[in-house]
């Protein structure tokens, strides 16, 4: 009986993008939604960092987390919440460009906040909450 009061929770796996480098999921589908983990600028063909400035980055990890929503059947137009982390605030305009190009008039909430590190001493991360 308690099972039916809860929704069906289904993990998404997907070589497009990086694997989790710990122990979680490249992003979780339940309820109508798909909870996305963070996503750091690796290459997910060679798990390395990517080269490159801020703007770089920020390129992979929003390609990264495209991927991760495809595979969840979602896409970038049905994200609702993102939170970016950043290393150094300054880069927030540089971030705006990009992300900007990504999501044009899909205008999610988002949440942008500095943080003193992220994993691999990376610049920026950024996790995401779109529609199923």
């Amino acid at each position: 009986m308690m099972q039916d009061f809860f929704p069906r929770r289904e993990e998404v796996c997907t070589d497009r993008a990086p694997a989790a480098i710990g122990p979680y999921s490249q992003a979780v589908k339940a309820g109508g939604f798909v909870f996305l983990s963070g996503q750091i600028p690796l290459d997910p063909a060679t798990g390395t960092i990517v080269e490159g400035d801020i703007r770089a980055q920020t390129r992979r990890v929003l390609c990264n987390l495209r991927e991760v929503l495809l595979a969840a059947g979602s896409s970038l137009e049905k994200v609702v919440k993102v939170t970016v982390y950043l290393r150094d605030l300054n880069d927030y305009v540089a971030v705006n460009e990009v992300y900007a190009e990504f999501f044009g008039a899909s205008r999610p909430a988002r949440a942008a906040v500095e943080v003193c590190r992220l994993p691999r001493d990376v610049g920026i991360e950024i996790d995401a909450i779109a529609l199923a």
